[in-house]
């Protein structure tokens, strides 16, 4: 892939998140997923790569843009690519003027991203310290004790994220019985992820089912950062089974890092929309607004805080 493309993807996530931050505390979630979807699909035709979406909106029958095999960018040559989005990672969060919400882009090269179905995915993740050393198949506890030894810390020190779900109780009660420390979060389990590998967050693993593709886009963010994730597929119906049987999944199967993300190299790119531990939101200031993003590319390990200013009386037709 072009080096290029990491600033590109940059200006696809700020799109998508001025637009949506003009919905935020409005309690309007669909209206600020739709900005944000309209945005973002408008900026990936400036981009010169031939991208194909893996992971989107949903089937083409379900959603107007970014629906999954819709291609996009210039298709003029450039890079053949696979594409996952969330155009907003937490349309709630938004909606009630939360904490943590993300506009999300990630690429690899045609071939190496999962498509994962729209389903629930059990998972694990942590950041560099502790990579190699979480097991999917082990105990809550077990886990625990790893990353605690790997980041020379008591079990009563580490601290795990999860979402507030009643499904999670069970993995709750393990944690607070071992000992260790709990942060809910409501939504927004990709950011969740990539929290683990920022000690300035002070979360050390993630635990917890949430959405498949979601969880392709934190495995491409812990790819890059140099951590680890692994999950397992959890169909709540027969169609659910019946349909990773179709598309060749093994339920029994863990998925580990390189199965979500394969060959040495991807991009992930982040836009806050709200405020979260690592990055301010969107903030508007008459004229001008501000984005701060986070880029980050596996085949170099960089990783690159970017702080945008954006003249509002100049903005490019996709805002107007």
């Amino acid at each position: 892939m072009e080096r290029s493309l990491t600033l590109e993807l940059v200006r696809v996530t700020e799109a998508a998140a001025i637009e949506s931050a003009k919905w935020m505390g409005l309690g309007l979630k669909y209206e600020a997923d739709d900005a944000a979807t309209k945005a973002m699909r408008a900026l990936f035709d400036t981009i010169p790569m031939h991208g194909r979406v893996v992971i989107g909106e949903g089937e083409m029958d379900e959603a107007p843009m970014l629906y999954i095999g819709e291609e996009l960018g210039l298709r003029n040559g450039g890079p053949e690519v696979d594409i996952a989005v969330d155009p907003l990672e937490g349309t709630n969060i938004v909606a009630k003027g939360g904490h943590g919400a993300l506009t999300v882009v990630a690429i690899a090269d045609r071939g190496n991203l999962l498509h994962a179905p729209d389903m629930y995915m059990e998972k694990i993740a942590v950041g560099p310290e502790s990579k190699g050393k979480i097991d999917i198949n082990k105990s809550v506890t077990e886990n625990l004790k790893a990353v605690a030894e790997a980041k020379n810390k008591a079990v009563s020190d580490v601290v795990a994220i999860i979402l507030d779900r009643p499904r999670h109780q069970k993995i709750v009660d393990e944690i607070r019985a071992a000992g260790a420390r709990i942060k809910f979060i409501q939504d927004g389990d990709v950011s969740a992820a990539i929290s683990t590998a920022f000690d300035e967050t002070g979360i050390d693993i993630m635990f917890g089912i949430g959405g498949a593709p979601e969880g392709v886009l934190a495995a491409v963010a812990l790819k890059c950062l140099g951590g680890d994730f692994q999950g397992r597929l959890v169909p709540y119906n027969d169609e659910e089974i019946k349909r990773c049987e179709e598309m060749g999944i093994d339920l029994s199967k863990v998925l580990y890092l390189d199965d979500l993300v394969k060959g040495d190299d991807a991009i992930f790119a982040a836009t806050a929309v709200t405020d979260s531990e690592l990055m301010k939101g969107v903030q508007f200031k008459g004229d001008y607004c501000l984005t701060n993003s986070v880029v980050m590319r596996a085949k170099t390990g960089t990783v690159r805080f970017i702080e945008g200013r954006h003249n509002m009386l100049k903005k490019p037709r996709y805002l107007k």
